[in-house]
């Protein structure tokens, strides 16, 4: 069972960094609206408002993404280290990548069954 343990450290550091290039990703796509947003020249007042809002809109989702793939990156790092805490935080995500279909479901079953085994259940008690 420690293979697997391992196996799902690497697959939330591996989903996490993913969060992380598509925040890094975000934060240009709002940087780019804000500069449309900003620039003067023959652009209507709707058109100013649509791309502050796309600015915006897509900054919060970027930043969202930035804090699911960092806490992803840091339950990895714990789950490697074998951290009774690190159990119930990667529960805690399992049940929130379940809604991202199709490997956020994939993961969250893989660590469900990982983590509520006998044998995983004792891994991280003997910490």
């Amino acid at each position: 069972m420690n293979r697997h343990v391992d196996f799902l450290s690497t697959l939330y550091l591996t989903w996490g960094a993913i969060f992380t290039l598509v925040a890094l990703t975000g934060f240009a796509l709002a940087g780019g609206a804000a500069a449309i947003a900003t620039t003067s020249g023959p652009v209507r007042m709707a058109s100013e408002m649509a791309a502050r809002l796309t600015a915006v809109t897509i900054g919060m989702v970027a930043l969202i993404a930035l804090v699911w793939g960092a806490v992803h990156m840091w339950v990895g790092r714990s789950l490697r280290r074998h951290r009774p805490s690190a159990r119930l935080m990667a529960l805690g995500l399992a049940v929130g990548n379940m809604v991202l279909l199709p490997f956020g479901t994939a993961l969250g079953v893989y660590a469900c069954w990982v983590l509520l085994t006998d044998e995983g259940r004792r891994i991280f008690e003997g910490s």
